[in-house]
């Protein structure tokens, strides 16, 4: 594969100012020979990066795009590769009202395959102003929306609507895709599945994960196995938790004398400006969130937390919907691990620690996002019923 700068260019990244900012490397895998393809970047803030996941499926002698993303010259070589042995894009999928990461790369990738029917998930926004789709760059000539115009390729897949919940300034909903010759069920944020070491991914560029191992701002950016999991594992709990229990901010003085170190005047390490003082105990928060030998299924904490508090009835019940799909044998998740398996067997053990849980955490690690929610609830931007407008 040619990985030269120039094929990784991002051009629109001011619009969402995430890292890696204007260049995007892509890792290309087949999870499924034949039939379901994986295209992986990462985005984050201030090296806080995840994978993010597009998916191009087999049906038939076509291609459906589900979970859009930046579309470099890099990634858009390898489609064209699949097209020219399967068959062309005709179909691109939204199926989020809500993830930014997932929108911002769609006008793009739409003008990239002229020829591919557009659709969305309903309830779409867009910020500031409520724009129309033509204004975003969404051709609505060949633009459908997911339930009121029906569903793509209903042969082959089978659509099934998480929410919507009203989370205030908009709301939150996700169409999974059901993909019966693999079955394989294809989800956006809804659920997870987590391992204990740093995805691969991250062989191309190290630096998030060395960045996050060091303990203060004055420490060489230093590559090693042990460092890169110690890394990975701070990266979940910051993408997880957000502000996890063991994580301090330290004063400003201290964090100014341990930065702009002789070595570390570079942009890589940020000049040694490094905000965070991990304490005692941290490892074991971590451990929680991640399968040792398999992928640990789960609801990101951060939706469970801010979009689910008091929709879990909406949650349960789109889970009965999933357990009861004839042969359900994976996930694919559009973060963090790839395929993973999701048999009746784990969607019933997953029910059951739901209901075993506090669905409304408020300590330990899930203290932060627990005020925050608080706080949205205060100056009433988040409902107290967020079901209720959409059952009246």
């Amino acid at each position: 594969m040619n990985n030269s700068a120039s094929e990784q260019k991002w051009k629109w990244w001011p619009l969402l100012p995430l890292y890696p900012y204007g260049r995007r490397r892509t890792i290309f895998r087949e999870l499924v020979p034949n039939q379901i393809w994986s295209f992986e970047q990462l985005q984050g803030i201030y090296y806080v990066a995840v994978p993010v996941r597009l998916l191009v499926i087999r049906v038939k002698n076509e291609l459906m795009i589900i979970n859009p993303l930046p579309p470099t010259g890099e990634l858009l070589r390898e489609i064209d590769l699949l097209q020219k042995k399967i068959g062309p894009v005709k179909t691109i999928v939204l199926p989020t009202a809500s993830g930014l990461e997932h929108k911002i790369g769609l006008p793009a990738l739409a003008r990239a395959f002229p020829n591919a029917k557009i659709w969305l998930c309903p309830g779409q926004w867009s910020f500031p102003f409520q724009l129309p789709f033509d204004w975003l760059g969404i051709p609505s000539n060949r633009t459908n929306i997911l339930l009121a115009d029906g569903f793509p390729h209903g042969d082959d897949c089978e659509w099934i609507s998480l929410g919507p919940i009203d989370i205030g300034l908009a709301r939150f909903q996700e169409i999974s895709c059901f993909h019966k010759p693999t079955k394989s069920l294809l989800v956006t944020d809804a659920l997870v599945g987590i391992e204990d070491t740093p995805p691969e991914l991250f062989n191309l560029d190290p630096t998030p994960l060395l960045f996050h191992s060091r303990e203060k701002g004055s420490e060489e950016l230093i590559d090693s196995p042990i460092a890169r999991r110690k890394g990975w594992l701070r990266l979940v709990l910051f993408a997880s938790y957000l502000k996890p229990e063991k994580l301090e901010i330290p004063k400003i003085k201290e964090i100014l004398e341990n930065s702009f170190k002789p070595k570390m005047r570079n942009k890589r390490s940020h000049f040694g400006i490094y905000p965070f003082a991990w304490q005692k105990g941290w490892e074991l928060s971590a451990k929680k969130l991640v399968g040792e030998k398999t992928p640990l299924i789960q609801i990101a904490p951060v939706i469970e937390r801010l979009v689910f508090p008091r929709g879990k009835k909406a949650f349960i019940a789109w889970l009965n919907k999933i357990e009861s799909l004839k042969g359900i044998s994976s996930l694919i998740s559009a973060h963090y691990s790839g395929k993973v398996r999701f048999t009746t067997n784990e969607i019933r053990a997953l029910k059951v620690k739901i209901d075993n849980s506090n669905w409304e955490k408020t300590q330990g690690d899930f203290k932060f996002l627990s005020w925050f929610d608080q706080k949205l609830l205060d100056i009433g931007i988040v409902p107290k019923n967020p079901l209720k407008k959409f059952s009246d």
